[in-house]
């Protein structure tokens, strides 16, 4: 009897991560915290490992912030992320409120 290889040799595929689009906004911001600080905040999160494709648009009124990642489907982690950055880039405290506008599987 001759051994012949099994197609698969037994080994298992590893299943593929999904991948999450999420967009917040964080509104009244300051009026100042327009476009630059919407770069900051972009440049902010290339420090951090896990979120990637990031995107942060200011107006003055509001910063809407875009990220992908493959654990957090409902956007929380990457809120308390978003919530540090906008505190490392306005020095000034206000009153504003992060809400999640989108999540999404791509």
């Amino acid at each position: 009897m001759t051994n012949m290889p099994d197609e698969d040799c037994g080994a298992e595929t590893a299943p593929s991560k999904s991948l999450y689009r999420v967009v917040l906004s964080c509104n009244g911001v300051p009026p100042y915290a327009g476009p630059q600080t919407a770069i900051a905040i972009t440049q902010e999160f290339s420090h951090r490992p896990w979120p990637s494709s990031v995107v942060c648009v200011g107006d003055g009124h509001a910063l809407v912030l875009q990220a992908e990642n493959d654990f957090d489907p409902e956007g929380v982690a990457l809120m308390d992320e978003f919530s540090d950055a906008i505190a490392a880039c306005i020095a000034e405290g206000f009153d504003g409120d992060i809400r999640v506008l989108s999540t999404a599987r791509v």
